[in-house]
């Protein structure tokens, strides 16, 4: 069975700060060596999460990048392949399925999220957020829902289910209230504020990882993908009205209220690609 782990950094141990999370050509020295460090404890508990669904039985692992530009995975630092095993890597924000690059291929049986935040405005869960920094709610048939819901929809498009996830326990309570059971989580840190968390050692943390990635591996056989009722309704609220304003006029919108927007889909994968393209044409300069 081949596996897909989708990586994101803002649920990483160790990681409570916007600085740790930007690229270097965002900030200065302070902010590139912050931002070093935070990669490669994701690097490292991406490696852990590989680790554990190779020791659970699966034949191929594909690490997918998947924070921000998608270009921070140390490939040195993970797993080498170990004929039979395979193990694999993306890279590159240009993704046909972005966060979850991979699931469409043949013989994939599960989905591991590693790294995952709470979605937009959790209370307590750090560095909080849906997609950008504009979104402020994701509703998809009346439950509101964050990047691990959108994400979980579109590998239950392709038949894969969401076995396993690690982050903040704000994120963790979340992924399991709404994917259920059979989801392993692994909570790394326990938010205390937006920009504060109480964290596990990083070595703690990848061993945990690893351990929960194994056990989830094993039972993946008997989970089931997630999904909704379709034709499924999703609303879309914005930070400020003008972004609603242009979602309003792409052909299939309607508008709710001075926020919020709402677009209907036969299935996830339209769902979520009319939700990024709709991300997309949100990015307005507010000023005028």
């Amino acid at each position: 069975m081949k596996v897909v782990i989708s990586v994101d950094l803002e649920g990483v141990c160790g990681v409570n700060s916007w600085v740790q999370v930007s690229p270097p050509e965002f900030g200065g020295l302070v902010n590139a060596a912050e931002y070093q460090a935070a990669r490669e404890r994701m690097t490292l508990e991406a490696a852990a999460a590989a680790e554990g669904a190779l020791a659970g039985g699966a034949t191929a692992v594909l690490i997918n990048d998947a924070h921000d530009a998608m270009r921070n995975l140390l490939p040195e630092r993970l797993p080498e392949s170990l004929p039979p095993a395979q193990v694999r890597w993306t890279s590159g924000n240009d993704k046909p399925l972005s966060m979850v690059q991979g699931v469409q291929e043949e013989g994939v049986g599960a989905l591991l999220f590693v790294g995952y935040h709470a979605r937009a405005g959790s209370v307590r869960g750090p560095l909080a957020h849906t997609w950008n920094g504009f979104i402020r709610n994701v509703r998809i048939n009346g439950r509101d829902t964050g990047e691990y819901g959108l994400n979980a929809l579109v590998a239950g498009y392709y038949g894969v289910p969401v076995v396993f996830a690690s982050g903040d326990d704000v994120a963790m309570a979340e992924i399991g209230d709404e994917l259920g059971p059979q989801v392993v989580c692994v909570a790394v840190k326990e938010g205390l504020s937006s920009f504060a968390a109480l964290h596990l050692h990083p070595r703690e943390a990848q061993r945990r990882i690893r351990t929960g990635a194994e056990q989830a591996v094993r039972a993946a056989r008997e989970a089931k993908p997630y999904t909704t009722l379709w034709p499924a309704r999703t609303e879309l609220s914005f930070d400020h009205q003008a972004r609603a304003d242009q979602c309003e006029r792409v052909p299939g919108v309607t508008r709710v209220d001075a926020v919020t927007v709402a677009y209907e889909s036969p299935d996830a994968l339209y769902l979520f690609q009319f939700f990024r393209m709709l991300s997309k044409v949100a990015e307005v300069r507010l000023e005028g």
